[in-house]
């Protein structure tokens, strides 16, 4: 069996168990083959042990440890929280693991740090306060700021990427480190600062946190990021670095540097040649309807499309999962629909 789903329910698991074990006494051969792999009785506890190893834990307790850490997590219960960590202090550093959207675990640090942008995957209510409760008590519990040694990101590298702002500024308060960077192995940021993890992902608000606490700006890219880029931009800067830095001025709405830097013959229209990102689409995709209307102020062609999946900026617009609800959307939407002259598909 793959590891459990994200959303997986003691009850329906307990429910699994009590089946498998019916099964087998039914007379039923690959039933018998499964508890048989673990125990020569025909008992719940041998069906229940069964379908824990199934799913790669080591006992029935193991596995329903798991489901109920991840469960509290989620409901960002504190209370819950803490009564479990004096059971078992290790619960507040020791990774969830086993399940199929975390294939290589996730620290619970980490986890809380992702749980905003993860709400809508895991049927969470939009309203997801108690975020940067649940990371305080789990600081307060042991749980190392800057993540387990060896580790591909710290946990403020997480925040600053899935952009909970609530989290980053805990993690800031209490000391992280804000010059580690990522593994060169890290699937966000390869080797990235938690400001380049911020920029990167377009989480303004964590980026301003960071600058505000001291992180280092070290490319054109982030100052333009961070919306200045005095000092950084010079006749010798090439022009792909120029390039990217428009792209992310586009998409943090940093409006002068976009002007500063096509003042400087950055051509709007171009794409990093390395990501294949594009100001105007890029812009369009996340809402940022000021750097819309200054991109295209400066000439951005609205009918150019993206290598890959040909998607000019307003179908890139209309394809974010936040179209629906974004006011910002829409009125990227409203811009762009009447200068647009290559239909969006359906």
């Amino acid at each position: 069996m793959p590891d459990l789903p994200p959303r997986s329910d003691l009850g329906q698991l307990r429910r699994q168990a009590k089946e498998l074990l019916r099964a087998a006494k039914a007379g039923d051969s690959e039933a018998q083959e499964r508890i048989g792999a673990v125990s020569t009785a025909l008992t719940l506890a041998s069906a229940q042990l069964a379908l824990a190893r199934e799913h790669r834990f080591p006992s029935w307790e193991q596995l329903t440890t798991g489901v109920k850490r991840r469960e509290i997590l989620n409901a960002r219960d504190v209370d819950r929280l803490t009564a479990l960590i004096a059971d078992d202090p290790s619960f507040a550093t020791a990774d969830l693991r086993h399940f199929c959207d975390h294939p290589h675990g996730a620290a619970p640090l980490n986890y809380i740090a992702m749980l905003r942008f993860d709400a809508a995957r895991l049927g969470l209510p939009g309203d997801l306060s108690g975020t940067a409760a649940m990371a305080r008590a789990l600081l307060e519990a042991g749980a190392p700021v800057d993540g387990q040694p060896g580790e591909d990101e710290t946990p403020l590298m997480t925040a600053a990427s899935y952009g909970d702002a609530e989290v980053a500024r805990v993690l800031i308060d209490a000391g992280a480190d804000l010059e580690r960077t990522a593994s060169p192995d890290a699937g966000g940021v390869p080797g990235g600062s938690a400001l380049r993890h911020a920029a990167v992902f377009g989480n303004t608000e964590i980026l301003e946190r960071l600058v505000s606490a001291g992180a280092r700006i070290t490319n054109i890219r982030d100052a333009a990021a961070a919306g200045d880029i005095a000092g950084w931009l010079t006749a010798e800067t090439p022009e792909d670095e120029r390039v990217r830095a428009l792209i992310m001025a586009a998409d943090h709405q940093r409006l002068h540097v976009i002007d500063e830097l096509i003042a400087a013959r950055t051509p709007v229209d171009a794409a990093d040649p390395r990501w294949g990102r594009q100001a105007l689409r890029l812009a369009a995709r996340n809402g940022r309807v000021a750097s819309v209307r200054r991109l295209l102020d400066h000439g951005a062609d609205p009918d150019l499309q993206d290598p890959e999946q040909h998607r000019t900026a307003l179908e890139l617009c209309r394809t974010d999962p936040r179209y629906a609800a974004s006011a910002g959307h829409a009125e990227v939407d409203a811009i762009l629909a009447p200068l647009t002259s290559i239909n969006p598909r359906t």
